[in-house]
């Protein structure tokens, strides 16, 4: 797929390439917005059943505060050792002589939530004024009874099951409120599933998947769709082609795909029509022409000769060469120019070294050099192509004696460049240079229609040929071809 470069994007120059683009771009955002959206409703929902979580956990620590207030004081470190060697609890309970300092963890949305709701449950239930601390405390940093020993130093009956989901290992809540002056109630416990780790989820891996099936679905289907409606505009494009190299211009392209395209192919075959019409006609006119003012010179030729002024004679004989010379010259652009041959695969390597090998002879006419070779055979026409080459490298013998050939080759186009040693060309003479019969002043050589003609080939052939002045002195001829529909 071909890359063109916006700035530092690389963005795909076919249709089909920018329209997979487009609608990846558009998936995206759509599953973005949409999963945001989502997400948030997810996270509202979890953080509401979270904190109703935390007010039916405050409720039950407040049950545990009102049952053990109840016991005389002598009891309550009895039947805390009796629920400690049962097991099985929620909570990890002990009675200390003060409040145990640990080190608390960062508060975050959710955390907050749930020390904000477990707080105001204990104080609207044991009274607003009562000394108690909430907070969230990590594993690591538990500290328990008076002593501050850490969790792993307890028995794994004791609390190991009450304050440990391994390998998760959540924040522990640890509250702390004062039953009497010296005495402490020490409650600590995890929040229920699933708020155990209160950590913000992202987005599931189903949705995920979701996402990326659809996402690709999508494309596959698009893609499917602009291949389909593309093919109407590649026959077009093809067709298009080979009728600017003279190939099957009678036969019109076929017709398909969406109403637009339909109606874009039938426009196509009505100009193919014309332009056919109108190519046949000018050949049988130029035809007309040769055959019509040879006659008429070859007459006036045997007239001329019957005269007795030799002065008049040669004035009419110099009349006649140079009215000769314009026709010989326009039947012959219009021959060169509308070569009618089948397209092939040329072998431009070989084209090439046809072209310069009379000029490697020591009794050549000129020198000619050649540096790069072409990568691959180029579809068009072989004699129109060698007659185009041909002609840029006479250009450069006739009128800057050496011709230095270069190849450039790549998979989308085939560059020619042909330096002579010549004087060069004027900036503003440089599009004239290309018009039938011109000629720079103190040329007189041949009928000034090498460059047009050649310019007419690479044409017809989607090409150019373009012309530059060297800063060393000479010209610098360039011959494009693309090579996108080989």
């Amino acid at each position: 797929m071909a890359f063109k470069f916006l700035g530092k994007v690389r963005v795909p120059r076919s249709l089909l390439g920018r329209m997979l683009l487009l609608t990846l771009l558009a998936i995206l955002l759509a599953q973005t917005l949409s999963s945001a959206i989502w997400l948030s409703q997810l996270r509202t929902t979890q953080l509401e059943g979270l904190v109703t979580s935390a007010r039916s956990l405050a409720y039950s620590m407040n049950a545990t505060v009102t049952y053990l207030r109840s016991l005389p004081l002598a009891y309550r470190p009895m039947v805390l050792d009796q629920m400690r060697s049962m097991g099985g609890t929620r909570f990890f309970v002990s009675l200390n002589d003060k409040p145990l300092q640990m080190p608390v963890l960062q508060p975050t949305q959710r955390k907050k939530a749930v020390l904000s709701a477990v707080d105001q449950v204990l104080r609207q239930s044991l009274g607003a004024d009562v000394d108690m601390t909430v907070q969230f405390v990590s594993p690591q940093d538990l500290r328990i009874f008076n002593a501050g020993m850490k969790l792993e130093e307890l028995p794994r009956s004791w609390a190991h099951f009450a304050l440990t989901l391994e390998p998760v290992n959540p924040p522990v809540l640890v509250t702390q409120i004062q039953m009497a002056p010296g005495e402490w109630l020490y409650i600590a416990s995890l929040l229920p599933e699933p708020y155990t780790s209160l950590e913000e989820e992202g987005l599931p891996a189903v949705q995920l998947w979701f996402i990326g099936l659809s996402s690709i679905f999508l494309l596959l289907f698009i893609g499917l769709l602009v291949h389909w409606q593309s093919r109407p505009l590649k026959r077009l494009a093809r067709a298009a082609r080979d009728m600017s190299l003279g190939e099957d211009r009678l036969k019109p392209v076929e017709i398909g795909g969406g109403s637009e395209v339909v109606e874009v192919g039938r426009a196509f075959n009505t100009m193919r029509a014309r332009i056919s019409r109108y190519l046949t006609e000018r050949s049988q006119l130029f035809s007309a022409i040769s055959h019509d003012l040879r006659t008429p010179i070859t007459r006036l030729r045997l007239r001329v000769e019957l005269l007795d002024d030799e002065q008049l004679q040669h004035k009419f004989g110099r009349d006649l060469d140079e009215l000769e010379l314009l026709v010989k010259g326009a039947l012959q652009c219009v021959k060169d120019t509308d070569i009618h041959e089948n397209i092939e695969q040329v072998d431009l390597n070989l084209l090439l070294d046809c072209l310069i090998e009379p000029y490697l002879l020591p009794q050549g006419n000129g020198r000619v050099t050649l540096h790069g070779r072409a990568l691959k055979p180029y579809s068009g026409k072989s004699l129109a192509l060698r007659r185009c080459m041909g002609n840029l490298i006479d250009n450069a013998l006739k009128y800057g004696k050496n011709a230095h050939l270069r190849i450039d080759d790549n998979a989308h186009k085939f560059v020619l460049t042909v330096d002579d040693e010549g004087p060069g060309v004027p900036e503003q003479r440089m599009e004239q240079i290309f018009e039938p019969h011109f000629r720079l002043a103190g040329q007189q050589q041949g009928y000034g229609l090498g460059l047009g003609i050649a310019r007419s080939i690479a044409h017809s052939h989607g090409g150019e040929v373009s012309l530059q002045n060297l800063r060393v002195g000479g010209l610098r001829v360039t011959l494009t071809l693309p090579r996108n529909a080989d």
